[in-house]
């Protein structure tokens, strides 16, 4: 009862599963731990200009490398996603997209046009941390860095 390899490698069935798993079973958290000495990067923010390249993914690598790296020596080391403050990258794409459609920013006013803010950050946004997840890279912070910062000024 021998199963033959598949000649190519289909990341779609092992991949998507592997990372959930690592997603449950916390691999990714890391926790304020007063015995261990902080190292921390913040990933610099997605934005909604399209695709990542490989610049991106060059950046990513290492940043990849020093956290694990850093891990190994005992560190906790948190990974943190960074958040577009500014959005200055997202409101020219917006103002872009709005444009092919034949929409004008002033005209619409302040409320539609955050909505289609909003919109875009959903769609491309979203789109850039999928892709990172699928670089692999294990990105540790969730939501608010505010514990660890505290934490990390009490030492």
């Amino acid at each position: 009862m021998s199963k033959e390899l598949a000649k190519t490698y289909d990341p779609k069935g092992l991949e998507d599963r592997l990372y959930q798993k690592w997603l449950d079973k916390g691999y990714f958290h890391a926790k304020v731990n007063p015995e261990k000495k902080p190292f921390t990067i913040v990933m610099p923010p997605p934005n909604v200009t399209g695709q990542l390249h490989m610049g991106h993914a060059l950046d990513n690598t290492m940043q990849d490398i020093l956290i694990r790296f850093k891990r190994m020596q005992g560190y906790e080391a948190l990974w943190q996603p960074g958040t577009d403050h500014a959005a200055i990258a997202t409101e020219v794409k917006v103002i872009e997209m709005l444009k092919k459609k034949g929409i004008d920013k002033d005209e619409i006013g302040r409320e539609e046009f955050l909505k289609a803010l909003l919109a875009g950050k959903e769609e491309y946004g979203n789109r850039i941390v999928s892709q990172l997840k699928k670089m692999g890279p294990p990105q540790t912070g969730s939501g608010n860095v505010l514990p660890w910062m505290k934490a990390v000024l009490k030492r």
